[in-house]
């Protein structure tokens, strides 16, 4: 919705149609913006799209990540060090958009750096580089007021998480103003560190299918692209990014300087990766 209250479809929702009338999931990549440094993040975020990213989580650089495993922790770490900031962020979603006005673009992180920005030029800024949608692991339902409806309004999707412990009760307040497309936590804890069975995921997929129409995406622990085909063929997007981050640490020198197999690695990676999920409905 737009701040004059006209609805617009977004570039997630509109990706999401189109992946539903082709009859198949989305690979969504998260990779932590500025990581190794600038260019080559911006580098390796152009040609995602080409390698088969669907959608694009970009990671906004943070000291204290509490949720993200050691694979994102130093991801955002080695940004920062390399002078990644929430503005310089924004200049890459930007830079992104030059050349790409199609693949949706979704900010993930910590509500401190927004807080710290200020919400309403943040939102100004973010919609102003082509930002899609916004998930911000750290604020709940309950603090909607602050960010996920001032977001909202602005135009962006703001996209919500589930965990196997949102029981029913909890589920309708998490999805209350959830938008674009619901991401669904494989697992209790921190990122990368573990995966679902996929029978689990499945009946986890079906019980959120009975609260919302929204696609559901399924993310934490996906490494390989049998792990992704598994997860397509439950859900509406498979979510990979701490197997990205970890490839592109395995170029990080002492110095923190990476070399440019860095960004062809890991696009190796997503080639692999898509060729599961558009493998898991054929």
């Amino acid at each position: 919705m737009s701040a004059d209250g006209a609805q617009t479809v977004t570039r997630i929702e509109r990706r999401f149609a189109e992946l539903k009338a082709a009859n198949r999931a989305a690979l969504v990549t998260f990779v932590t913006a500025g990581d190794p440094d600038y260019d080559l993040s911006l580098d390796l975020v152009r040609r995602l799209p080409e390698a088969g990213a669907d959608l694009i989580e970009l990671g906004m650089p943070f000291t204290d990540p509490m949720a993200d495993g050691p694979a994102i922790q130093a991801s955002s770490l080695r940004a920062l060090k390399n002078g990644m900031t929430l503005k310089r962020t924004l200049k890459l979603v930007a830079d992104f958009r030059a050349g790409n006005q199609a693949t949706p673009i979704i900010l993930m992180g910590y509500y401190n750096p927004v807080y710290s920005y200020g919400v309403a030029p943040f939102l100004k800024d973010a919609k102003s580089a082509g930002v899609d949608g916004l998930i911000v692991v750290d604020l709940p339902p309950e603090e909607d007021e602050e960010l996920c409806i001032p977001a909202l309004k602005a135009g962006l999707n703001f996209i919500r998480l589930a965990t196997p412990t949102t029981d029913d009760h909890r589920l309708p307040t998490v999805l209350r103003n959830t938008s674009g497309f619901v991401y669904y936590v494989s697992i209790a804890g921190i990122t990368g560190t573990r995966s679902a069975a996929s029978g689990d995921v499945s009946a986890a997929v079906a019980r959120l299918k009975r609260h919302t129409k929204l696609p559901v995406c399924v993310g934490f622990g996906i490494k390989t692209a049998e792990q992704a085909k598994a997860i397509a063929k439950a859900a509406d997007g498979a979510v990979v990014g701490s197997a990205l981050v970890s490839t592109i640490a395995q170029h990080v020198k002492p110095d923190g300087s990476a070399s440019r197999q860095a960004v062809e690695d890991t696009l190796a990676l997503v080639r692999a990766l898509a060729g599961g999920v558009k493998r898991a409905r054929a």
